[in-house]
């Protein structure tokens, strides 16, 4: 694939928190067309890349870029998130806090509403968009998750646990909708600590131990090159050092919800949330 497709660069990316050091050295591209997992275990450092590749998080040395090497904090616009907590407002249905997040970005309620009902309807959501989302199941969460980060057509997808706590139907659609995206061309990063998982829905996986890249390739590739028979195998034998404590948990959800307000909920006009929910409903 041509250099000129790469979409997301990270460079020499080294992450701390005072002595902590969460990401050391970690440099690779995105490209184009690509499903991308992140694969470690809990602590290894997947969430913190997520939150520095969103713009959410600045790198301690490194850049983390976008397009034509802007700094990807200037390039929010093309990035589609969607973060471990969903971050749903409860007191508006659906499709209200997948259009309060579209006309952020400037888009067309009409532009939206129809990429909206495109993807709900692979996610079997049509039905339940103009229902307020505080009595939403954690599956039915999530997929609106999914269409918000969607609904402004994002050139990167960043998806952080996306299947976490869902049952056996709502990860598989999660999963199918992933391919459908891939299908089209799309870019997806996909953060998981399922291996069976990621070589389901991954053209490659990147796998990050204790805040180093331990290896990048194809599941074929990861197994051939460590002389193994599985993923699985591959996998225990790169990540062998015993896994640190996931230093995220030390980070208050309500200080993470103040950076999240501040980077993705700027001050806008007042929108009209609960009027006219388009015609359809």
């Amino acid at each position: 694939m041509a250099v000129d497709n790469i979409l997301l660069k990270i460079s020499s990316v080294r992450k701390n928190f005072n002595e902590v050091i969460a990401l050391d050295n970690v440099s690779f591209d995105i490209k184009s067309g690509e499903v991308v997992g992140l694969v470690g275990s809990n602590g290894a450092g997947k969430t913190t890349l997520l939150r520095l590749m969103s713009g959410v998080y600045r790198p301690s040395s490194g850049s983390v870029t976008l397009g034509d090497d802007t700094p990807v904090h200037l390039m929010r616009d093309h990035l589609g998130v969607v973060p471990e907590s969903t971050g749903l407002y409860s007191r508006l249905t659906a499709w209200e806090n997948i259009r309060y997040h579209s006309r952020l970005y400037g888009i067309d309620d009409s532009v939206s509403w129809k990429r909206t009902l495109k993807f709900a309807q692979s996610l079997d959501m049509e039905e339940n968009l103009s229902r307020y989302t505080k009595g939403f199941s954690r599956g039915m969460r999530q997929k609106t998750a999914l269409l918000r980060a969607l609904a402004h057509g994002p050139k990167v997808l960043l998806l952080d646990e996306p299947t976490a706590g869902l049952d056996i139907t709502s990860a598989r659609t999660v999963r199918s909708l992933v391919e459908q995206i891939k299908l089209e061309g799309g870019t997806v990063v996909y953060s998981t600590h399922q291996l069976f998982e990621a070589q389901q829905v991954c053209d490659r996986i990147i796998i990050i131990h204790n805040g180093n890249v331990m290896a990048d390739g194809s599941p074929e590739q990861l197994i051939n090159d460590n002389g193994c028979e599985t993923l699985e195998e591959a996998y225990v034998m790169l990540t062998q050092a015993k896994a640190r404590v996931r230093f995220e948990d030390s980070i208050s959800d309500k200080g993470l919800t103040k950076i999240w307000n501040k980077l993705f909920r700027p001050k806008t006009p007042n929108l009209q949330l609960n009027q006219d929910v388009m015609e359809d409903e």
